[in-house]
């Protein structure tokens, strides 16, 4: 008979299997983790695994299974007034959003998590979700918009890397030009 694992081994197990790239086994380990950090009553750590299980998922090619694993999360984050985890569950709901093709729900939704994590004062996250919500715009034809976002995520970064650097000054040439 097998042996039982923890919440934190199925965890870590979940997390091995990301790195190899592995995501059914990821995404499977990070379920049974939220299961048994739900029956352990740790609200938050299952709701962290679920949001994991639902980039996994993604990874995986299934937007519908990480849409309805990840809903929901966010509100356990806001109730403990966790607005960096809310934050990062709302982009992820977006991102599932938008993998099932539903752009308008998309970008609200990475809307909300932007302000949310502003509220947090999570910067460096702010611009990786404004990136993403830039690059759904231009996917959708609006490139001036599309600049606008990824201008004003990089602004907000505060220790930008060569690359956004770069972007930055190219992205202001564009604008005004």
């Amino acid at each position: 008979m097998p042996e039982e694992l923890s919440s934190q081994q199925l965890e870590k197990e979940g997390k091995a299997a990301y790195e190899r790239a592995d995501y059914p086994s990821a995404a499977k380990a990070f379920a049974e983790a939220a299961t048994a950090y739900s029956a352990q009553d740790e609200p938050q750590l299952a709701a962290e695994m679920k949001n994991n299980q639902c980039v996994a998922l993604l990874q995986s090619r299934q937007a519908r299974a990480a849409l309805e694993v990840v809903m929901g999360t966010d509100a356990v984050f806001a109730a403990a007034s966790d607005h960096r985890r809310q934050g990062m569950a709302l982009a992820n709901q977006a991102a599932a959003l938008e993998a099932l093709h539903r752009r308008d729900e998309a970008l609200a939704g990475y809307q909300i998590s932007v302000e949310i994590l502003e509220k947090a004062g999570e910067s460096d996250l702010r611009a990786e979700v404004l990136r993403a919500m830039a690059g759904l715009q231009a996917r959708g034809g609006k490139m001036t918009d599309a600049v606008i976002t990824m201008q004003t995520g990089l602004m907000g970064v505060e220790k930008p890397t060569l690359r956004q650097r770069i972007l930055k000054k190219l992205l202001f040439l564009r604008l005004w030009r």
